[in-house]
C-alpha cells in the first residue's frame, strides 16, 4: 500500500505543472476570445453548447423570431445558430439602419454552401455577394426583363393565361365542384412565368408533373436545416439524413432541365429560328443575344442558366401565395369583398377589356393587395444579409460575418405602428401614401436597398391583373355551407409561406 501511495504522490507531482499550465492556457483562451467588456452586443436569448439556440426556432420560422425578440431582446436580438451569429430585425428603426443609412455594409449575403451548389455557383441575383458580377447580373435582369416598359409588354401573356384559367373555373362552375384556387393561382403564375422566361409552359401532361415535381424539391432542400453551415463538423448528420444526397439531384436535375432547354434554343438558332412558339422575345433568347454580341459579358453558360432559374422561382411562388392569402382573407370578410367586387364591377360595367388605367383607378383593389402584403408578405423574413465588416446599430455592436435576418412579417405588425395589427384592414391604405416600394420601413415585403426585390412590378402586374379577373367575372363563396369565420389560416413552413389547407372555393358566374 505504502508503494502504491508513493507512486501516486510522484505522479502527482511530475503531472501537477502540466496541469497547472494547461489551465492557465485554458483560462488564457476564455479572457482572449470571449467579447471585450466595450463591445456592446445586443440582448439574446440564453443558448445551449453546441446547437445555441437552435432547439427555440419552431416550424414557422417569422413567428419563432418574433417570439424570441419580444421575450428576450427588442429591435435587435442577437441568436446562435451553432457556430454561426445571426442578428434578428424586427422594428422599422433598426431595418432602416440595416437597408438604408449603413445599406453597403450589410448589402452582401451570408457564405452558404447548398446555395452554391443549387445556384450555379452564385452566378445570379438573389443570393450572390454583393459586388461587380452582381451588379452586372441584376442590372442584365432589370433592363431586359423587369423594366416597366418589359413587364407591361407580358400583357399579353397574362391576359391568355388568365383566359384558361377563367374557363377553368366556369367548367367547375356548371359541375357545381369546388376550384382549388391554391392550385389554379400556382399553375396560371407558373405558366405566365414560363412563358415569359422560357418560352413555353410546363404545367400539364408527364412533362409537367415532372417538372413541379423537380421545383418542389427545389424550395424543400433550400427550406431545410442545413448543419454543414452552422455546425461543420455535424456535416456528417446532412449525409445521414439523407439531405446532402437530394442537394446533389436536385442541382443535377435542373441543371438538365435548363441545360436541355438552352441546347434547344441554339438548335433553333441554327436552323434560323429564336424566340418562343409565337415569335416572342422570351428572356432565354435575350440572354443568349447578349452573350453573343458581347464575348466580355459575365453571362458564361452557366451565368445564363442561374438568371434563368433565379426569375422563374422567384416570379411564381412568391406571387401565388399573395393570390391565395388575398382570397383568404376576403372569403373571411365578405363584406370586405362585396365592397371590392362593387369597385371593380363599377369601373369596368360591360367592358370586354381590362385596361391598366381601369386598375389603376381601383383603390380599394390596391388597398387590398397592400393589406394582403402586410399581413402574409410572401417571404417574411426576406433573404439573409451579412454584415461585411465590424459595424454599430442603435447602439449595438455588430461584428464582421454576422447573419442579419429581417423579419419583416414582425415589422409589419408592429401594434405601435399599426393599429388592430393583426386585422385585415384594406381601409388603412386609402388615406395613406405608405407603400411597399422600399422608401418605407414599416412596409417591407419586397424588402428595400440594394438588395431589394428588383421583380416587385412583375409580381404586382400578375396579382392586380388574376384578381380583378376573378373579383369582376364569378361570385364567390365557401363550400358546404362554411362561414369566413371556420376557414383555416394555418400557415404552411417555408421561405414563401402559404396556407397550410388549400383554398377551396365555389364559384358562381357573374352576369351584370
Amino acid at each position: 500500500m505504502s508503494t502504491f501511495f508513493l507512486e501516486e504522490t510522484m505522479s502527482s507531482i511530475v503531472y501537477a505543472p502540466s496541469l497547472l499550465l494547461l489551465i492557465f492556457f485554458l483560462i488564457k483562451f476564455y479572457y482572449s476570445t470571449r467579447p471585450s467588456s466595450k463591445i456592446n452586443l445586443p440582448p439574446s436569448p440564453p443558448k445551449l453548447p453546441v446547437i445555441g439556440n437552435i432547439h427555440q426556432l419552431g416550424a414557422v420560422l417569422h413567428r419563432s423570431l418574433d417570439y424570441l425578440s419580444k421575450r428576450y431582446g427588442g429591435p435587435l436580438t442577437l441568436i446562435h445558430l451553432g457556430s454561426v451569429s445571426a442578428v434578428i430585425i424586427s422594428s422599422a428603426e433598426a431595418a432602416r439602419e440595416i437597408m438604408k443609412t449603413q445599406d453597403l455594409t450589410f448589402a452582401t449575403r451570408p457564405e452558404v454552401r447548398r446555395w452554391r451548389q443549387i445556384l450555379y455557383d452564385l452566378k445570379e441575383v438573389s443570393v450572390a455577394p454583393y459586388g461587380e458580377n452582381w451588379r452586372q447580373y441584376k442590372s442584365i435582369m432589370v433592363l431586359n426583363f423587369l423594366s416597366k416598359s418589359k413587364v407591361e409588354s407580358y400583357r399579353e401573356v397574362r391576359e391568355e393565361e388568365m383566359a384558361i384559367g377563367v374557363e377553368k373555373i366556369k367548367k367547375s362552375c356548371d359541375l357545381q365542384e369546388a376550384v382549388d384556387l391554391s392550385d389554379l393561382f400556382l399553375t396560371l403564375t407558373n405558366d405566365v412565368v414560363c412563358r415569359v422566361t422560357f418560352g413555353k409552359k410546363y404545367s400539364e401532361g408527364e412533362s409537367g408533373r415532372k417538372f413541379k415535381k423537380m421545383l418542389k424539391e427545389f424550395w424543400d432542400v433550400l427550406s431545410e436545416l442545413n448543419f454543414e453551415d452552422i455546425i461543420p463538423w455535424l456535416g456528417i448528420v446532412d449525409r445521414l439524413r439523407g439531405v446532402s444526397g437530394r442537394v446533389v439531384k436536385v442541382a443535377k436535375d435542373l441543371d438538365e432541365f435548363l441545360d436541355g432547354l438552352v441546347e434547344e434554343r441554339l438548335r433553333k438558332h441554327s436552323a434560323g429560328g429564336g424566340g418562343d412558339a409565337d415569335g416572342r422575345e422570351d428572356f432565354l433568347e435575350i440572354l443568349l443575344k447578349i452573350q453573343k454580341e458581347n464575348t466580355n459579358s459575365v453571362l458564361d453558360r452557366d451565368a445564363i442558366k442561374g438568371l434563368l432559374l433565379d426569375v422563374y422561382t422567384a416570379g411564381t411562388d412568391t406571387t401565388a401565395t399573395v393570390l391565395e392569402w388575398a382570397f383568404a382573407e376576403l372569403l373571411k370578410q365578405p363584406e370586405i369583398l362585396k365592397k371590392v367586387q362593387d369597385e371593380v364591377r363599377t369601373i369596368l360595367h360591360n367592358k370586354k377589356e381590362i385596361t391598366q388605367q381601369d386598375i389603376d383607378n381601383m383603390t380599394y383593389l390596391k388597398a387590398v393587395i397592400k393589406e394582403t402584403l402586410r399581413l402574409h408578405p410572401p417571404a417574411p423574413t426576406l433573404i439573409p444579409r451579412a454584415s461585411s465588416q465590424d459595424a454599430k446599430v442603435m447602439g449595438y455592436n455588430i461584428m464582421k460575418g454576422t447573419r442579419i435576418i429581417i423579419n419583416g412579417w414582425a415589422i409589419q405588425r408592429d401594434p405601435k405602428v399599426w393599429d388592430e395589427a393583426d386585422e385585415f384592414k384594406p381601409e388603412r391604405f386609402l388615406e395613406s401614401a405608405i407603400d411597399y416600394k422600399g422608401h418605407d420601413f414599416d412596409f417591407i415585403p419586397f424588402g428595400a436597398g440594394r438588395r431589394g426585390c428588383p421583380g416587385m412590378a412583375f409580381a404586382i402586374a400578375i396579382d392586380e391583373h388574376v384578381l380583378v379577373n376573378l373579383l369582376h367575372k364569378f361570385d364567390w363563396e365557401l363550400p358546404n355551407g362554411e362561414k369566413g369565420e371556420d376557414l383555416d389560416m394555418e400557415e404552411l413552413p417555408g421561405i414563401t409561406v402559404h396556407k397550410k389547407v388549400p383554398l377551396l372555393v365555389m364559384a358562381k358566374q357573374f352576369s351584370s
